[in-house]
């Protein structure tokens, strides 16, 4: 098991789905789902409120992300995305990606959480210090 991506599908996500409208379409979705909800809009991370042109969405998993023969289709559950700031999100990733545990050896849901846990921890001591 593994939470890294092929290096096809990593290129693929990145430079294709992430800058096509289906994802456009289900990131704005989620976003007036959350807006439906009452829920603040704000970083999963550090916390801080926002709105959905300051944040990006993190998926916990990919499942609903599929590459079909018709083009790129995003079937995620909404609880799958976790908004962040850019810096909290590629913080996210490092942590992720740069522990054997987390990286190698968990789901990437558990993966994510546990990281997003800790970064949360981090960012808390950093928010108090004087």
């Amino acid at each position: 098991m593994t939470n890294r991506r092929k290096p096809q599908m990593s290129r693929a996500y990145r430079i294709e789905f992430l800058r096509s409208p289906v994802w456009f379409a289900r990131r704005a979705r989620w976003f007036r789902d959350e807006e439906r909800f009452g829920t603040p809009l704000g970083c999963a991370a550090c916390g801080m409120r926002a709105t959905p042109a300051e944040l990006e969405l993190h998926h916990l998993t990919y499942r609903g992300v599929v590459r079909a023969d018709t083009g790129w289709q995003a079937w995620e559950p909404h609880r799958d995305l976790v908004p962040l700031h850019p810096y909290c999100h590629e913080l996210l990733h490092r942590l992720i990606d740069r522990d054997a545990v987390l990286s190698r050896h968990r789901t990437r849901r558990a993966a994510s959480l546990f990281a997003l846990h800790r970064l949360r921890a981090k960012l808390a001591t950093i928010g108090e210090a004087p």
